[in-house]
């Protein structure tokens, strides 16, 4: 998708927007489906102390075509999310790479209709995968495994404010969580991770406890009227761009987006929205 910003003359130009992919992990709870949250380091550059679904940025490498891959076609997820087909690729594989890195669950397996049970074994090259030491399609290839596109589904799309000095154009994911598998903490990227049902996690937002980004706030909010993660996967999405517009003259909040007016309602006092960290 591509997008013209005017900027008037008194105002830097637009950031460079950057290609990412974020996915929802969810799984079956006690009290419903429940999602995998991790509360990214203060060090961060982008979204700093925020509470975040595993993702990241697309890296030159998810483009590589020679991997196995099961499940819709990379022309299935071009259509979802309006881009072309390479651009699609690249998404979905940086979905899979990024939640590997970031949480340690590996959507792949060994054949096209089975998933690993344990991803321990790939510890050391989770680890080059996360230093750019080694990519994706090479690690799959190497340890003989197909990319199960199949247990993903398109979710929503965000694009950063303009206003912003680091920009994402992300499309969000849902991913239930493979048996066997365990999400886990052991990334450099977050300081704090937990399973929550989306309400427990708006509410901890409420009471200060957390900070949301409107994206992550959404997809909470759209997460908590499924019953059950079947019933997430089955979902029908009509997945439109989302980019918040910063306007703080219009007496109302400064940022307009779907729902604003139901986020900055809830949106704790003293809070504040937190992207990218600006130059001093």
């Amino acid at each position: 998708m591509s997008e013209t910003v005017i900027q008037p003359e008194s105002q830097p130009a637009a950031a460079p927007v950057k290609d990412a992919s974020t996915v929802v992990l969810v799984r079956d709870g006690a009290h419903g489906p429940e999602v995998f949250l991790q509360r990214r380091v203060n060090a961060m550059a982008f979204a700093a102390g925020m509470t975040v679904f595993p993702g990241g940025g697309v890296d030159p490498s998810d483009a590589e075509v020679a991997l196995d891959w099961a499940g819709p076609e990379p022309a299935w997820w071009a259509a979802r999310f309006d881009t072309d087909v390479a651009r699609a690729q690249a998404l979905v594989c940086a979905a899979v790479r990024e939640t590997f890195e970031e949480c340690g669950v590996l959507l792949a397996g060994p054949t096209a209709d089975s998933v690993v049970s344990d991803t321990s074994v790939y510890a050391e090259a989770r680890g080059r995968l996360e230093r750019r030491e080694l990519s994706f399609a090479q690690f799959l290839t190497r340890e003989n495994l197909v990319l199960r596109a199949d247990l993903l589904r398109p979710w929503d799309h965000w694009i950063t404010p303009v206003v912003e000095p680091r920009r994402y154009d992300t499309r969000f994911f849902v991913a239930v969580l493979p048996g066997g598998q365990l999400a886990d903490g052991a990334t450099s990227e977050a300081e704090v991770v937990t399973w929550s049902t989306p309400r427990a996690a708006i509410d901890r937002w409420k009471q200060g406890l957390d900070v949301l980004l409107p994206p992550t706030w959404t997809q909470l909010d759209a997460i908590a009227e499924f019953a059950s993660t079947a019933d997430i996967l089955a979902a029908e999405r009509t997945i439109t761009p989302i980019m918040p517009v910063y306007d703080p003259s219009g007496g109302g909040p400064a940022l307009a987006f779907p729902d604003a007016d139901r986020y900055f309602a809830d949106l704790p006092e003293h809070a504040r929205l937190r992207g990218s960290q600006r130059p001093e």
